[in-house]
């Protein structure tokens, strides 16, 4: 998370040392470069490089969850969009909470949800798109995943509240997804706060809450695909 532009695994390490032990899952916390200094698209080879060492040290790809808050979620898209056509086998399934999807900002929860979202604005998210896209179009498919071709991606679960300026970039890649075969699960909550499931820090319960259900949700993706290799 962090637009693109902060953040990293010791901002993020209560969340996923919480989410390790609940999913009873070892996490791999990438350190992706970051804008300004590095632009679009640094952190999509970042990832991409990332995934291809966890399966370069023999980690089966259906024994993988991707994961990522606000832009990491955009960025999960992006990475398995870049795997599918590089030719690289995909992630068991895909987790995004309260994901960035289109820099290029034209959803209508961003007017409709100034006024109600304590986090985010317009103006930020602008300023953030900028940093990252550089001179690259925010609606090339590896910076907003919103426009691209998502036919072949792995099961998806995605968490947004409705008070969000970004609840349809949640709303919106989750219809396209499901328009391109995807098997989708959008969970919509209500009155909490950008991507509250990272608060396990601050004891948020909704945090806990949603934290438990992403890590039931590793626990059924990764048995069904190992069964399925299994059964093959």
């Amino acid at each position: 998370g962090g637009g693109y532009v902060a953040c990293s695994p010791a901002t993020h390490r209560s969340f996923t040392a919480n989410l390790s032990r609940a999913a009873n899952a070892k996490v791999f916390a990438l350190d992706y470069r970051r804008a300004p200094e590095h632009k679009f698209p640094a952190a999509v080879e970042d990832a991409v490089r990332g995934y291809q060492m966890l399966l370069d040290e023999g980690i089966l790809p259906e024994q993988i969850i991707i994961g990522g808050d606000s832009a990491g979620g955009g960025l999960t898209l992006a990475t398995m969009i870049a795997l599918r056509d590089r030719g690289l086998p995909l992630p068991s399934a895909a987790f995004c909470l309260s994901p960035w999807t289109d820099l290029a900002g034209t959803g209508g929860s961003i007017l409709a949800n100034e006024e109600k979202d304590p986090m985010l604005s317009g103006k930020k998210l602008r300023q953030f798109a900028a940093l990252y896209h550089g001179n690259q179009s925010p609606t090339d498919p590896l910076v907003s995943p919103l426009y691209g071709d998502l036919i072949g991606l792995p099961p998806l679960l995605i968490y947004v509240s409705n008070t969000e300026i970004l609840l349809d970039d949640s709303v919106r890649v989750a219809a396209r997804a499901k328009k391109h075969g995807v098997k989708v699960d959008l969970r919509v909550w209500n009155d909490l706060p950008h991507v509250w499931p990272v608060f396990v820090s601050f004891k948020l319960p909704e945090a806990f809450a949603a934290l438990d259900e992403i890590a039931e949700f590793i626990k059924q993706q990764t048995s069904a695909q190992q069964a399925r290799r299994s059964a093959a």
